[in-house]
């Protein structure tokens, strides 16, 4: 087509090289963009549907890398994209194409959806993938576009609820994913964050008890070319495109920026934090046959880390690059994201994803790179909960305790050992002792808490808690990937049957292992996760890896059956009886021993109520253990059996003093208000099954 041009008689003036981004100033419109190796930049305005490109403006002015230009009539609401014109040259990592047009990285909303077209492409396939040559077809026709905002917002009295990290329940959900299924909201908003703000779904959160709400990625990301050719959904939403900007989808058709606020709002309301998962490791563009959308056209060389040979990247992420975190303007990039949606948002805090790779130069980690020293030194982020999934797919790439003061991190140990040891693998005892006291031989350095341990059984990624009661091995076909995908190696058991069944001895024993992994969990040192419908049994019929499924399989089950409510009180009960007792909630690490004032202590039990020896904890076969808690006269003793014969533990001090029973996960009850009644020497505990009892009196 030819090229617009300026049409309507703008007025362009010099701007500003600050701030990044599309700024409306209340009089016009700041625009500047990053390119250190661009030719020339060209802003491109479109109609308000963003169908038709109306006028072609060339920014006037380049200080320090930022091409920047004003204009005095471009309002909020204004469509744009960038052309960006440089050497098309993969051999040096350069991959300019003014015919792609690209999203801006700091436009904080999107218009419209990515259409897959061989247009989006920066080559063209000659006959083989390494014979390719410039591509000089539009592709503005099927991108989404930038809108220019007013970041003007009413927020009245909030205040975060600012969890203490040691008090924290966090609870995983999916946006769309807790709000499609629910037959209350209305349709146009089931699936958005106004429907996600609705008081029934606040109402349900704060009566199970969770204290933060942990969201899967909402920043702007787009449906991959090779799923929407079989039907198929980027669900999950870990391929971002715009760092500062909503995901379209989670917006009603009204488009209104501020719903992502005013679902903030209304969950601190509430008193639940809210915490971002963000993905600043990579971005959706893929390798270096993927499609240029942003980043790659507007200046490839600064924004990823390239291989030795600059037509390739160097990728700790699997997914075809990883961003360059030691380019200053990347780094800015993602400093300024995370401080917009703490200040601007609102956001308590954020879950790193594949957060090694933002520590990395290359093959090394090292917690002093320059992004986690950043962090370490910011004065809006010291106030925000910093959550790390410490690891990536790169050399080196398992980094679990090794995040800097300040940080927790997902702990994935914990949870394929206590998966194990109620499985009744052999072996297990040493590392649940580790778990229930907050992984102290990992985390327990630089001054670091119990907290900085994330415990968690189940995630987004892997199986449900019904699923990992209900199934040995996944069952991925959906996926359209052969079953290959996913992992392979899930610790679950299916009792007896592969899926769901009427077997009335199978249920039972499925659900008291779901008590006992929540149990556990719940009465862990540490800071626990809850992954979204746990509490009511939802399954994905043994899939492992829902990435890409769209439907009910990925949706919360608002009208469940009473078994599974009976199991969501049984959670309930467990959280009240985690925040009521301040041993579950311990600033410090609760080594087994007395502490300085001999006031609190944590001592390891056999069933006989003899002291755990090396032997104890060395035999495989063993698959119980008792853990007594005091502080202040109060007794907590926690007696784990993860055999398949109930044995009787004996209950330690004085005979006389009486117990009340505040969980027991054979009966499948869990009160903190429970009355002492358990007197006598022992006490049975049942197969497969934890009993936690407390009493009151001296030391001894």
């Amino acid at each position: 087509m030819q090229s617009p041009s300026l049409l309507l008689n703008r007025r362009v003036l010099a701007g500003s090289d600050v701030p990044l981004g599309a700024t409306w100033d209340g009089s016009g419109t700041n625009f500047a963009l990053f390119s250190a190796h661009a030719t020339k930049v060209e802003l491109c305005l479109f109609d308000p549907r963003g169908r038709r490109e109306i006028e072609r403006i060339e920014l006037p002015e380049y200080t320090h890398q930022i091409f920047h230009g004003y204009l005095t009539d471009v309002r909020p609401g204004q469509v744009y994209g960038y052309r960006v014109h440089g050497p098309y040259d993969p051999q040096a990592g350069h991959r300019f194409n003014p015919n792609k047009l690209l999203l801006d990285p700091y436009a904080r909303q999107h218009r419209g959806n990515l259409r897959w077209h061989d247009a989006l492409f920066g080559y063209r396939i000659g006959h083989g993938q390494e014979d390719l040559s410039f591509d000089r077809r539009d592709s503005a026709f099927v991108m989404p576009k930038c809108v220019v905002v007013d970041p003007a917002h009413t927020w009245g009295s909030d205040v975060s609820p600012n969890v203490p990290f040691g008090r924290t329940i966090v609870y995983e959900a999916h946006v769309g994913g807790m709000t499609m299924g629910h037959p209350g909201i209305e349709e146009p908003l089931r699936g958005t964050f106004e429907g996600l703000a609705d008081p029934r779904v606040i109402d349900h959160l704060v009566g199970l008890g969770v204290t933060s709400l942990e969201l899967l990625p909402v920043q702007a990301f787009y449906d991959e070319g090779y799923l929407t050719d079989q039907g198929l959904v980027n669900w999950w939403g870990y391929s971002t495109l715009g760092f500062f900007a909503p995901a379209p989808r989670y917006l009603t058709p009204q488009n209104n920026l501020h719903e992502f606020k005013l679902m903030v709002r209304r969950l601190h309301e509430a008193g639940i934090e809210v915490l971002m998962d963000v993905v600043y490791n990579h971005t959706a563009e893929g390798s270096q046959m993927g499609p240029t959308l942003s980043f790659r056209g507007i200046d490839n060389a600064s924004y990823y880390t390239l291989a030795e040979d600059p037509r390739y990247y160097f990728d700790t992420t699997g997914t075809g690059n990883s961003l360059d975190l030691r380019n200053s303007r990347v780094l800015q990039m993602v400093m300024d994201s995370l401080r917009y949606w703490v200040e601007d948002c609102h956001v308590d805090g954020f879950r790193f994803d594949l957060a090694t790779t933002l520590g990395r130069d290359r093959d090394h980690y090292s917690s002093h790179a320059v992004f986690l020293e950043a962090v370490r030194q910011d004065p809006v982020l010291a106030g925000v909960k910093l959550i790390a999934e410490p690891w990536d797919t790169g050399a080196g790439g398992y980094q679990l305790g090794n995040f800097p003061p300040g940080w927790a991190e997902w702990n994935d140990r914990y949870r394929d050992t206590m998966r194990g040891f109620w499985k009744g693998d052999p072996g297990s005892l040493p590392g649940v002792a580790g778990g229930l006291l907050g992984s102290a031989d990992t985390f327990a350095h630089s001054g670091r808490r119990p907290w900085a341990s994330v415990n968690f059984v189940t995630a987004h990624d892997g199986f449900t808690l019904m699923d990992l009661v209900s199934y040995n091995d996944k069952h991925n076909e959906e996926n359209g990937e052969d079953n290959r995908d996913g992992h392979s190696h899930n610790l679950s058991w299916n009792h007896g049957h592969e899926g769901p069944t009427d077997d009335a001895g199978i249920v039972s024993l499925r659900d008291r292992q779901r008590r006992n992994f929540m149990a556990t969990l719940l009465l862990s040192q540490g800071t626990p996760m809850i992954l979204m419908g746990d509490e009511r049994g939802r399954s994905q019929g043994g899939n492992n890896n829902s990435y890409c499924q769209p439907g009910e399989m990925n949706w919360f089950d608002w009208e469940t059956e009473d078994r599974h409510l009976e199991f969501e009180a049984f959670l309930r009960g467990l959280i009240e009886i985690r925040r009521s007792r301040g041993l579950f909630l311990a600033e410090r690490y609760l080594h087994a021993g007395p502490d300085a004032r001999h006031n609190r202590f944590a001592r390891w039990l056999r069933p006989d109520g003899g002291a755990m020896h090396p032997e104890d904890w060395n035999d495989p076969d063993n698959r119980s253990t008792g853990l007594l808690l005091h502080e202040s006269g109060t007794f907590l003793l926690m007696a784990l059996n993860a055999g398949d014969a109930q044995l009787d533990f004996a209950l330690p001090g004085d005979a006389a003093r009486c117990w009340a029973p505040l969980v027991d996960t054979e009966k499948g009850s869990a009160d903190p208000g429970a009355e002492p009644f358990i007197d006598g020497a022992a006490v049975p505990l049942a197969a497969r099954s934890l009993l936690l009892l407390e009493a009151r009196g001296r030391a001894s």
